[in-house]
């Protein structure tokens, strides 16, 4: 397993293809980083399924409205419209480059929408730069993360079975 050295920041999430390790920045993207790990604590992105997965770019999940396979809400045909009943967090785009094992928000068109919803990148994605806001690098799991079913929207879709900060773990 990856030296974690910082638990307080770093996240462990189980999907159903198996572990990913991630270092957060909480230096780079603070009011992100609060916020996945307040979900993270929640138990809110258990069994969310990855929605939007497209080969050579990215895995998208995180929509812990209608993504949360047994939630009230679960809507696969929905999947990737909702957020958390959290206010849309303020962009706090930087100059960190999106490269593979890079974690980003997800958002509308709004610069301010990001909410719950986040992607993991494939492979280098400069286009996206200074646009969405950077929180976290996969640090251990690229080869799981890689195996996650692709599709717009995705068949039987795999998902998060749990995501713990490595503090409370």
């Amino acid at each position: 397993m990856a030296e974690i050295k910082d638990p307080e920041n770093t996240i462990l999430m189980e999907t159903t293809k198996g572990k990913v390790v991630i270092a957060l920045f909480p230096d780079l993207a603070p009011g992100h980083v609060a916020r996945i790990k307040e979900l993270s604590r929640e138990g809110a992105y258990d069994g969310v399924v990855f929605h939007r997965v497209i080969a050579d770019f990215m895995a998208q999940t995180g929509d812990v409205k209608f993504g949360k396979k047994g939630g009230d809400s679960f809507n696969p045909g929905r999947a990737g419209m909702g957020g958390s009943d959290k206010p849309d967090l303020k962009a706090e785009f930087s100059a960190t480059p999106h490269v593979r094992g890079t974690c980003s928000m997800a958002r509308s068109q709004s610069p301010n929408s990001a909410n719950s919803q986040f992607f993991i990148c494939f492979t280098d994605a400069p286009w996206l730069n200074k646009q969405y806001s950077v929180w976290g690098q996969v640090i251990e799991g690229m080869d799981v993360i890689d195996q996650i079913k692709k599709g717009e929207p995705v068949a039987d879709p795999d998902s998060i079975v749990s995501m713990k900060v490595a503090a409370d773990a």
